[in-house]
């Protein structure tokens, strides 16, 4: 089993659901890649209520890798709850969130945090999906989702507002008081860094298909995201987000415009 007693510098979350035909994969390749870029990385593995073998095979790599914690959620209720479980065991000054499908190279992780170590810090680091291999219909899907996040917020200029990963310093994401546990989580996070008005720095990637596995989006998600941009946009919850906000000791602006 290897060992440090060095802080980590990059506290990844990466929410597993059933994923017992990539995790063996994922998490080597995230490890070897941040080790031999010279990094400390501690990787967050959330077993997120699987019923599979995900949190045995998690299990294995903590016990022979001290950068790995593994952390059980025993009910799935989505993807954005396994991240929120996992953000507490996180011990980085920079903490981010990464998919267990393997879809972006690790060396993509890598470059991502790179980037961002040496950019102001108020900044998101998050990947724009440049060049996508996940089928026709999910790009049009993908086209109309962010045209409609753009109406609703037209100075948020991300167009690929779900690429992850995405990593931010701890205290501000700590600011943000994320409460989205299902796929909403991503434009929550966007919508919150635009109103404390954080940089975003985007990092173009090839977006592979899945290996293995079953993708967990279903066509019920389009209504999901649906209704909650509409009730982010419309209701009190993020003005009062935004109040609470000012009164924190965080060095952070909110923008006063949408």
């Amino acid at each position: 089993m290897s060992s440090t007693t060095q802080q980590p510098q990059l506290s990844l979350i990466m929410p597993c659901y059933n994923e017992e035909t990539v995790v063996g994969y994922t998490i080597p390749r995230l490890l070897a890649a941040f080790e031999t870029a010279g990094h400390r990385l501690q990787l967050v593995a959330v077993d997120n209520g699987s019923q599979d073998r995900t949190g045995e095979i998690i299990m294995g790599f903590a016990e022979r890798h001290a950068g790995v914690l593994y952390h059980r959620v025993e009910h799935n209720e989505g993807y954005g709850n396994g991240v929120l479980s996992g953000i507490p065991l996180a011990t980085a000054p920079y903490v981010g969130f990464v998919p267990a499908d393997g879809q972006v190279d690790a060396e993509d992780v890598v470059r991502l945090y790179d980037a961002l170590v040496i950019a102001e810090p108020n900044t998101l680091g998050k990947v724009r999906r440049r060049f996508r291999m996940d089928g026709w219909k999910r790009k049009l899907v993908s086209i109309g989702y962010n045209i409609l996040v753009r109406m609703l917020w037209p100075r948020l200029l991300s167009i690929d507002i779900n690429g992850t990963p995405k990593i931010i310093r701890a205290e501000m994401l700590t600011a943000m008081a994320l409460s989205s546990k299902g796929w909403f989580l991503d434009p929550e996070i966007m919508i919150k860094a635009h109103w404390m008005d954080v940089r975003v720095l985007e990092l173009n990637v090839f977006a592979r298909m899945r290996g293995n596995g079953l993708s967990h989006v279903r066509p019920e998600t389009c209504w999901e995201f649906f209704r909650n941009l509409l009730h982010y946009r419309f209701s009190r919850e993020l003005v009062q987000w935004r109040e609470e906000i000012k009164k924190t000791p965080l060095k952070v602006r909110v923008a006063a415009t949408s």
